[in-house]
């Protein structure tokens, strides 16, 4: 354990990059996109674009086309198939990661290589100092992160394909460094079969409750299932705790490995003490009442995860929701500076050494939503976005991707110095569909959010919901499931069919005019 004056000094320091980067935006930004034609510019891909070999910042925004995943994919194709790196960058490529989203039903592939995922360990550390720096005595203790790999795929050419996570908790930088803080052992977050490794994780958080300090995942999704999956299995956690046996369903070498070194003993005390929170009828506050000394509860919030705000707030009884860091599998963005920020109010300060960013300005109508189309101005550079606008995001990155759309709207909500801090709005072109209307995911989280308080007052909580738009009918319709529960106990929710028809209206009535046209 660093001591306090270690922990002062590294603070210090990240602090101290974190003021150089924010004050000369506009410096490092023509250095890391100078660097990323230095490197690139003899490339197949590049090279098309510089037929006399002389690439620098302005002929790159000149000749360079602003692109789409489909107009890169047969170059990465090639490369997936076993053609070099080199057409398409100078560095190797050291993984494929998926991307959200598919390619004519395949799932993207975005290059990454060792320095740009040394860029996204950086942004990282420099979130995680920012956010400890908000909670006393949070580096005392343990995190009960709940993390988990999903099968990797392999490429022709040998490469491995998969979720960023998948990677990043195989390397050493993860074993060496976050690792070392969490209840959860590395062969516990490494085993495949989910559910395993979530009974594992979460056995071992409870076995050491009184040392967890930080509770939290990726996404806010991936909590809500751990919620769902502790309501099913406490009693089955408590009888393994109380026996000091581990439940012989439990059959991966890993798991059964790591858990004989941590389940040693019964321990009747501690399971009778988990039992009885377990047994209240109500489970408001049911994560700090597990771990009394929970600081902050730790995952992405924004986007489409806005959606378990309200559970993780029931749950988490009061407890600060912290929403870290902005990034995807094209990049790394920015940081969250303000951990504090409540949900709907988080922004990400962007770091301009990561990679080059150019912004779309988009415009909106008179009720906030994105219209279809970009606006006629030019792309403007991460130093000159302007407060209040609104812009789709455009990388250049050090892995291969050149003015790539990544789908992000994003809305200029202040500078940290001179570095934008911006508010997620939406996926572009992630919507609901029945003719030629366009409905978002932000119009879609609006709505649903104005219905449910309906729902409030009868002590009924919306903890989840989907959609799809059926053109099965005449006319079509957009289908909405709803997971609801009671507020004070584990009872199914007695529904009123003119209640929920009432919810639907609220609903329907919140959408646009075109929709509410096709609907007629």
């Amino acid at each position: 354990m660093a001591s306090e004056k270690e922990i002062k000094e590294i603070y210090e320091n990240g602090m101290n990059i974190l003021e150089d980067l924010t004050n000369n935006v506009q410096e490092i930004q023509e250095q890391v996109l100078e660097e990323i034609l230095k490197r690139n510019a003899g490339t197949e891909y590049l090279s098309r674009f510089f037929p006399n070999g002389q690439a620098d910042n302005q002929s790159f925004k000149t000749n360079v086309p602003i692109i789409a995943y489909e107009d890169i994919k047969p170059y990465i194709d090639r490369i997936a198939n076993g053609e070099t790196s080199s057409i398409l960058l100078a560095y190797r490529i050291i993984q494929l990661l998926l991307s959200t989203g598919t390619s004519g039903g395949q799932p993207k592939l975005i290059p990454m290589t060792a320095e740009s995922f040394e860029k996204r360990m950086s942004d990282l550390l420099l979130s995680d100092l920012v956010t400890r720096k908000c909670f006393s005595g949070s580096d005392e203790g343990k995190s009960l992160y709940l993390y988990f790999i999903k099968p990797e795929m392999e490429t022709p050419s040998g490469l491995k394909a998969s979720f960023f996570t998948t990677f990043y908790f195989k390397t050493e930088s993860f074993k060496n460094g976050l690792a070392k803080f969490c209840t959860s052992t590395i062969d516990t977050i490494l085993c495949l079969d989910n559910k395993q490794s979530m009974f594992c994780q979460l056995l071992t958080g409870l076995l050491q409750r009184d040392e967890v300090v930080r509770f939290g995942s990726t996404f806010a999704s991936v909590l809500a299932r751990t919620i769902k999956f502790l309501e099913d299995y406490w009693r089955e956690l408590c009888c393994n705790i109380r026996t000091g046996y581990l439940s012989d369903w439990i059959i991966d070498p890993g798991c059964k490995n790591a858990m004989s070194l941590i389940l040693t003993r019964p321990n009747r005390e501690l399971a009778d003490s988990i039992q009885q929170i377990c047994e209240d009828k109500s489970w408001e506050g049911i994560i700090v009442k597990l771990w009394p000394k929970i600081k902050y509860i730790h995952c992405i919030i924004t986007g489409s995860m806005s959606q378990y705000v309200s559970l993780l707030e029931f749950y988490g009884g009061g407890i600060p929701l912290v929403s870290p860091i902005y990034n995807s599998s094209e990049s790394s963005f920015g940081i969250n500076l303000k951990p504090l920020s409540k949900p709907f109010d988080v922004s990400y300060t962007f770091l301009p050494n990561t990679a080059y960013f150019e912004f779309l300005p988009v415009g909106k109508d008179g009720e906030g939503k994105a219209q279809e189309t970009w606006t006629d101005d030019e792309p403007v550079d991460l130093a000159n976005v302007k407060l209040g606008r609104y812009y789709e995001v455009v990388v250049t990155t050090l892995a291969g991707l050149y003015r790539y759309t990544v789908g992000d709207v994003l809305k200029v909500t202040g500078f940290y110095n001179k570095s934008p801090q911006f508010q997620f709005v939406e996926r572009r072109n992630v919507v609901l569909s029945i003719d030629v209307d366009k409905t978002t995911e932000e119009d879609l989280s609006k709505a649903i959010m104005k219905a449910k308080l309906i729902l409030e007052p009868l002590g009924i909580m919306l903890t989840t919901y989907s959609s799809y738009a059926d053109t099965s009918l005449t006319p079509g319709r957009y289908v909405l499931f709803w997971e609801l529960k009671m507020k004070c106990s584990n009872d199914l929710p007695k529904l009123d069919a003119k209640i929920m028809e009432q919810c639907c209206c609220i609903v329907e009535e919140s959408f646009d005019f075109t929709y509410k046209s096709h609907r007629k």
